[in-house]
């Protein structure tokens, strides 16, 4: 395996960055890539429950809308919910933070948007509050509960960090590589970054690990 030499910020923004990757194997850049798409956990919204509905939607079309809403992410201050030591199916302020919503029309139609979810936690909250979810006629109500906790990309489309991740061959001789990731809000796009390779060289550091004993193995196997 080659050392990562560099890693050179080319284009940074609140919404995208844009990096040069020099020195590495095409294998683990890309690796890197996908890893932004499907390991990096945010918040999203997993449980609905719906107290009431008059709408013409159903509860279930609702709940797949709220579930596809980016929500801003502090990655150091929960825990995936199967690793919570609360060992709860409701879960607790370290594994989930419950949202609220609370809509009705009145002598005409309405959107409902994003910005009328209301967020026990002060920070984790729709990353824009125009966001619509449902237009309610005349007299119709909606509310409801959602509970938001963190997931991945692998588990389900609505925890993806980025709505695009891409690289792009610059020089294969001397392994040059453009990377451009591009943030959904939930985190910024150094942050998905930066977790990638956290998780990248975790990886790599495990599988270092499994060589080392499956060598050992085969050694003493072979000595008997």
């Amino acid at each position: 395996m080659k050392v990562l030499t560099s890693i050179d910020i080319i284009e940074q923004s609140d919404e995208k960055i844009v990096v040069k990757l020099k020195g590495i194997a095409r294998q683990y850049a890309n690796a890197l890539r996908r890893i932004a798409i499907s390991e990096v956990p945010i918040m999203a919204i997993d449980d609905v429950v719906i107290l009431e509905n008059s709408s013409v939607m159903h509860d279930e079309a609702i709940a797949h809308r709220l579930g596809l809403i980016p929500l801003r992410t502090e990655l150091d201050r929960f825990v995936m919910a199967h690793e919570c030591d609360c060992k709860s199916t409701l879960g607790c302020s370290k594994c989930r933070v419950l949202l609220y919503l609370e809509a009705e029309a009145q002598d005409k139609s309405r959107p409902v948007l994003s910005g009328e979810l209301n967020s026990d936690d002060d920070y984790v909250k729709p990353v824009s509050a125009d966001i619509p979810i449902i237009v309610l006629a005349p007299t119709q109500k909606l509310k409801l509960e959602a509970y938001a906790r963190l997931g991945t990309g692998k588990m389900h489309a609505k925890w993806q960090p980025v709505s695009a991740a891409v690289l792009k061959e610059v020089d294969s001789n001397k392994e040059e590589y453009i990377l451009q990731l591009e943030s959904v809000g939930s985190l910024t796009p150094s942050e998905v970054l930066l977790q990638s390779l956290k998780i990248l060289d975790e990886k790599i550091k495990i599988f270092g690990e499994k060589v080392k004993e499956l060598k050992a193995y085969v050694k003493q196997s072979s000595a008997k």
